[in-house]
């Protein structure tokens, strides 16, 4: 662990083995611009009782999609990285007589060239493609799944919804990454549509680079934890925003002995979570309809360890101030928070990449990433009322069973927001 300090600590952490290689597929390598054959085949994702049926057409569509992604990171944007050098930021410099100063003026200057264009068209309409391809699999066999979901989880006191919830605007008006109706919007009673999209269909944007159950992100929290922290044995653990439990499940089997938490605004994705993780028998887990800004059902000291994974960007500045106190509030003496992100814009880091990570705000229905990115977390923690010595900075990298990706690990490739490395923020109460 590293106290007040900002250097991260890399972790490339294994998986739990859980499959072979694909029958028939070739890992031959034959230059260094092929060293890594992208995505392997959706047939090996692990399934679970209430995961959607998928048609061969559904499998392939969903194949396709994950490699477009691959081929826009891979080989696409080098691309727009060399027209940047050699095309835009030159003109832009010789038009203005300076330097691009910003990533928003690089942001529009690239706006410009066809290169960027291509690139950011295709990407969209990838996303597109993954939300429409995701919810026509679930669609057609929702009911069935909701009957799945409902024998698995009626009258389990570990699922606690509130119909009267009321979902704040910065979700409601946001269809997050393209996903229609986000992660709360429900068509039926009873209804998982968007739960079983978001769970069965985002192998098309981590293409396996989160492992068979999408739970490498989780995973690599929990080792660090082991590693950093050997003596902690947490009895209460607490994750805000966990949707459907990729990043809970990990936490979970890591310290079975624990009390796991998960708490959401969205139904859908909290019956579809209970009823997934008791099928993949974990069962000391429950699932809590609220919203992060007020767990005021919960007492003070509650909690000895809070995590939120991939979720502050989704955050208002003002749910995040709110939650980051929450968080505080929670804290048992000597428990921990952890937040995992992707990595805060800051000076070192070049313009093309700051510019290249903020696509996402504009052009992928996330509003709120690109002021999260610039926000001084530290100091939004020490608001919180953390002091400034008790302050956590990590890096947490999943990699996945080698057998099943075993290029992944060697893999030198950025795409800007997709790759499963992430930064780690906290603090010990």
């Amino acid at each position: 662990m590293v106290v007040n300090q900002a250097p991260h600590l890399a972790l490339r952490l294994p998986l739990r083995h859980t499959a072979g290689p694909i029958e028939g597929r070739s890992t031959v390598r034959n230059s260094p611009a092929s060293q890594y054959d992208g995505p392997p085949d959706f047939r090996v994702v692990g399934r679970h009782a209430v995961f959607p049926e998928t048609s061969h057409d559904e499998i392939e569509r969903i194949n396709f999609l994950a490699q477009m992604n691959r081929h826009l990171s891979a080989r696409v944007v080098p691309g727009v990285k060399a027209a940047f050098d050699s095309r835009v930021a030159p003109a832009f410099e010789a038009r203005h007589g300076r330097p691009l100063a910003d990533r928003h003026e690089t942001r529009r200057a690239l706006l410009a060239d066809p290169a960027f264009q291509t690139w950011s068209a295709l990407r969209r309409l990838t996303m597109e493609q993954r939300q429409q391809a995701g919810r026509w699999t679930v669609i057609r066999q929702r009911e069935r799944l909701a009957e799945i979901a409902a024998r698995l989880t009626d009258g389990d006191e570990r699922l606690k919804l509130d119909p009267d919830l009321a979902i704040p605007r910065y979700v409601s008006a946001v269809d997050h990454h393209c996903m229609p109706g986000s992660y709360h919007r429900e068509y039926f009673p009873g209804d998982v549509t968007n739960g079983a999209n978001y769970d069965h269909a985002g192998f098309v944007t981590t293409g396996g680079l989160l492992g068979r159950y999408s739970d490498g992100g989780g995973h690599a929290v929990a080792r660090w934890v082991k590693r950093n922290l050997p003596d902690f044995q947490p009895k209460d653990i607490l994750e805000i925003g966990g949707t459907v439990g990729h990043s809970t499940l990990p936490l979970a089997e890591a310290f079975p002995d624990a009390q796991m938490t998960v708490v959401d605004l969205g139904a859908p994705m909290l019956r579809y979570a209970l009823a997934r993780a008791k099928s993949l028998n974990v069962h000391n887990v429950r699932f809590v309809q609220a919203s992060g800004e007020d767990l005021s059902q919960f007492p003070d000291a509650s909690f000895d360890w809070i995590q939120t994974t991939m979720f502050l960007h989704e955050l208002s500045t003002v749910a995040l101030r709110n939650i980051f106190a929450e968080t505080r509030r929670l804290l048992r003496p000597g428990g921990i928070v952890l937040h995992v992100e992707q990595p805060q814009y800051a000076p070192d880091m070049p313009l093309f990449e700051q510019a290249m990570r903020d696509w996402d705000a504009f052009y992928n229905n996330e509003p709120f990433w690109s002021r999260m990115h610039e926000m001084d977390l530290d100091a939004a923690m020490i608001a919180a009322g953390f002091s400034p010595e008790s302050l956590i900075h990590g890096g947490v990298t999943g990699v996945v069973d080698k057998e099943i990706f075993p290029d992944a690990a060697d893999d030198e490739t950025e795409d800007y927001g997709r790759k499963a490395a992430w930064h780690v923020i906290g603090a010990v109460a």
